[in-house]
């Protein structure tokens, strides 16, 4: 079993997205990347902790690649918006892609790089691509938050 961890706005879609996936064993929603020890929704939505919300994926890799996981992540949000997601404002909800290895930081900057050339995009994209930090679990409420709700979806 391997990690993977990402910012894409809103955690409750973007967890509901990579659990649709084979060879995803677990997910769980979160916050990371900023400096605030054992955050809340409360704290982060100040904008002032610097965490971003995010989805901790367990999969195994013989189920499924991280390219895929890479790809679920580009096509469920817009990562050429900076510090926010369609009406969701802040830097929680900035695109961040945290890498859990070296091989992870590579195919990262690789898709990044290719989505860039390809020109898939008409402005430049965001998201930040950083070395994993502690994942601050959510509360709860928030784990399967869609899925609690009989909601197949959120998108912006």
């Amino acid at each position: 079993m391997e990690k993977a961890t990402f910012g894409a706005g809103c955690f409750w879609g973007v967890e509901a997205e990579f659990r649709k996936l084979q060879g995803v064993k677990s997910t769980a929603v979160g916050y990371e990347g900023g400096k605030t020890e054992n955050p809340t929704y409360k704290d982060v939505c100040t904008d002032r902790t610097g965490h971003a919300e995010v989805v901790e994926v367990e999969y195994d890799p013989s189920l499924v690649k991280y390219e895929d996981l890479l790809t679920v992540f580009w096509e469920n949000h817009d990562p050429t918006q900076v510090n926010r997601q369609g009406p969701d404002v802040g830097t929680q909800y900035r695109s961040a892609i945290f890498y859990h290895s070296e091989a992870q930081r590579l195919a990262a900057n690789q898709s990044k790089s290719a989505l860039t050339v390809g020109g898939r995009y008409r402005k430049p994209i965001a998201t930040e691509i950083v070395p994993a930090d502690t994942f601050w679990r959510a509360e709860e409420y928030h784990q399967q938050y869609l899925e609690k709700r009989g909601l197949a979806s959120c998108h912006i």
